[in-house]
């Protein structure tokens, strides 16, 4: 078989026992590469790290869309709610969906105006950093809408 060293070096047509002899004094795996050429292509390589290298290259880093939520109630205080807009646009920067959800309890339920106020506020925040991709609807006690990424 045709070997190849871990710096790229041709060493030329080997034996196998002597090609196995030299990979395991560089503490090394001895990998065929070319299995259908004539001779076969043999590489000297450390196979855990260039399998981990190929799986990173094939990830591509890429990101997966998760959806956070930022709860609030139709009594939260102006400072909340900006602390919560903050890090809702900081989940939007992050390409994550953002879904708004204003609690409603007790004798909220007879002032929904006032959570929809509140709704309105911060979906006029966050759509410098995101498009609205469902309105606030109401759900029995909640009231939703889902902010996307631009």
């Amino acid at each position: 078989m045709r070997v190849i060293s871990q710096d790229g070096e041709q060493l030329g047509i080997l034996e196998t026992e002597d090609a196995l002899t030299r990979a395991k004094e560089a503490e090394l795996d001895l990998v065929e590469v070319a299995p259908n050429e004539r001779p076969p292509v043999c590489r000297i390589m450390d196979y855990g790290k260039y399998k981990y290298e190929k799986s990173k290259k094939q990830g591509g880093g890429a990101h997966h869309t998760k959806t956070k939520e930022i709860r609030l109630r139709p009594k939260t205080g102006e400072h909340d709610i900006d602390f919560k807009v903050k890090r809702a646009v900081n989940f939007l920067q992050h390409k994550d969906k953002v879904q708004v959800s204003v609690l409603f309890r007790g004798r909220e339920m007879a002032h929904i105006e006032e959570g929809r106020r509140v709704m309105e506020s911060v979906i006029e925040e966050l759509l410098e950093y995101g498009k609205l991709e469902s309105p606030p609807q109401q759900h029995g006690r909640r009231m939703l809408c889902t902010i996307a990424p631009k």
